[in-house]
C-alpha cells in the first residue's frame, strides 16, 4: 500500500468502496452510511475526513457527461520535443478545460483531455493549444463509441488483475441522449455548479450545495435525480487519488482490432474490472490503434496481467501499452464557470464562440 492508504482498516476500505460505488443521495447520505456499514455518523464522516488529510480521496461530487452537457470534448495525443515537455504541457494545463494531463512513455509523449463550453469551436482551442505548446504533431482523438466510463479501486484488494465484472448502466452509453436538444433550466444550471464542488461533512451536505444554489434541499437532490435520468449526470461518488490510494501503475493500453470486430470486442475488453475507460476512436497513418482501455493496478504488472488477459480472450497481437510517466493534471472540468472567458478574452482574439 502507498504511505496514506497502508494505515486504513477493512472498515474504511469498505467506506470508501461505498463512496465511489455507491453513494446515497438523500438528506443525511453519511447517516445512510453509517447505517449500512454498522456506524454512527460521526465515525463515518471522520473516516472520511482522514482518508481526505491522508491525500487518498480527492473529491466527492457529481460526475457530469461532458457531452450529453453540450461540450466537445477529445483526448488529444501530442508529440513534444522531449526537452520541452514540461513547458508544454505547463501551456496546456492552464487551459480551463484541460482536465487530464499525462506525459507518457511513446514518441506522442504528452496526452490530454480537452473540453470546450456549447457554442465554442472546439477546433480553435486546439490549435491555439498546438501553437503554443510547440508541439510537433497533434491528433484529436474523439470517442467514437463509448464502450465503459467509471473508475472504481476496489480498496479491499480482492479483485484479481483479470477479473471481469458487469458493465454498470451509469458506465455505459445513453442511448439517444445526445442526439436531443439540450435544454438546462436556470435551476439546472445552479445545482450543477453546486453540485461539482467538494460535499461538505456536514450532517445535511447537500442542503449548504442547495444554499449556493439558491434552491430548497429537496428541490436539489430532486433535480439531481433528475439530472440523472436525462444522463447529464452519471453518478455522484467519490474520486480518488490513485497513487496514494495504493494503485500506483496507470497504463494506458491500445489495439488495433479490425472493425468488423470493434462492435464485439469493444464491450468485452469493457468486461475487465481493472478496466475504467473503453473507447473506440479514430486513427491516423502515424497511429493505427482504434480501441483504448484504461488500466489501473497496484503495480506494472497487475496491468500487465490485465492486458494478458484481454488478449487471451479476444486474440489481439497488434496492441501497444503506454505508462504514465508524470501526471501534470488531473482535475474535475468545471461546467459553466467565467472561467472560460478570461482564456478567450487572452487567447482567441477573435472570440471562439458562436
Amino acid at each position: 500500500m502507498a504511505p496514506g492508504a497502508e494505515v486504513f482498516d477493512d472498515v474504511d476500505r469498505a467506506l470508501l468502496n461505498a463512496l465511489q460505488w455507491d453513494f446515497p443521495l438523500c438528506a443525511t447520505p453519511y447517516a445512510a452510511l453509517g447505517e449500512r456499514l454498522g456506524l454512527v455518523e460521526a465515525e463515518v464522516t471522520a473516516r472520511i475526513a482522514a482518508a481526505k488529510d491522508a491525500g487518498v480521496l480527492r473529491q466527492l461530487s457529481a460526475i457530469f457527461d461532458t457531452r450529453a452537457l453540450g461540450y466537445q470534448s477529445a483526448l488529444v495525443a501530442a508529440r513534444v520535443e522531449p526537452d520541452r515537455i514540461d513547458e508544454a504541457a505547463a501551456v496546456i494545463s492552464a487551459h480551463p478545460g484541460v482536465s487530464h494531463n499525462y506525459k507518457r512513455n511513446h514518441t506522442f509523449n504528452l496526452w490530454y483531455t480537452l473540453a470546450v463550453p456549447p457554442g465554442d469551436d472546439f477546433a480553435s482551442h486546439l490549435e491555439v493549444l498546438h501553437t503554443r505548446s510547440g508541439a510537433l504533431v497533434t491528433r484529436p482523438l474523439p470517442t467514437l463509441t463509448l464502450y465503459k466510463i467509471g473508475v472504481k479501486l476496489d480498496m479491499t484488494g480482492r479483485t484479481p488483475a483479470d477479473a471481469r465484472v458487469s458493465v454498470e448502466e451509469h458506465e455505459r452509453p445513453r442511448v439517444g441522449t445526445r442526439d436531443r436538444p439540450l435544454r438546462l433550466s436556470d435551476l439546472d444550471v445552479a445545482v450543477i455548479r453546486a453540485t461539482q464542488e467538494d460535499l461538505p461533512l456536514t450532517h445535511r451536505p447537500f442542503a449548504v450545495l442547495a444554499e449556493a444554489a439558491g434552491c430548497g434541499e429537496a428541490d436539489l437532490l430532486a433535480t439531481l435525480g433528475r439530472l440523472r435520468e436525462r444522463g447529464l449526470m452519471r453518478r455522484f461518488a467519490a474520486v480518488m487519488n490513485h497513487r496514494t490510494a495504493g494503485f500506483k501503475a496507470n497504463a494506458m493500453a491500445v489495439w488495433v482490432v479490425h472493425e468488423d470486430r470493434v462492435s464485439e470486442l469493444g464491450p468485452l475488453m469493457a468486461g475487465f474490472a481493472s478496466v475504467s475507460h473503453c473507447y473506440r476512436r479514430p486513427t491516423y497513418p502515424d497511429w493505427p490503434y482504434n480501441v483504448f482501455t484504461m488500466i489501473h493496478g497496484r503495480s506494472a504488472r497487475d496491468c500487465e496481467t490485465t492486458v494478458e488477459a484481454i488478449r487471451d480472450a479476444t486474440g489481439l497481437e497488434r496492441y501497444a501499452l503506454l505508462w504514465s510517466v508524470k501526471e501534470y493534471k488531473k482535475t474535475r472540468v468545471r461546467y459553466f464557470t467565467p472561467d472560460w472567458d478570461a482564456w478567450r478574452a487572452e487567447h482567441l482574439a477573435t472570440g471562439a464562440s458562436h
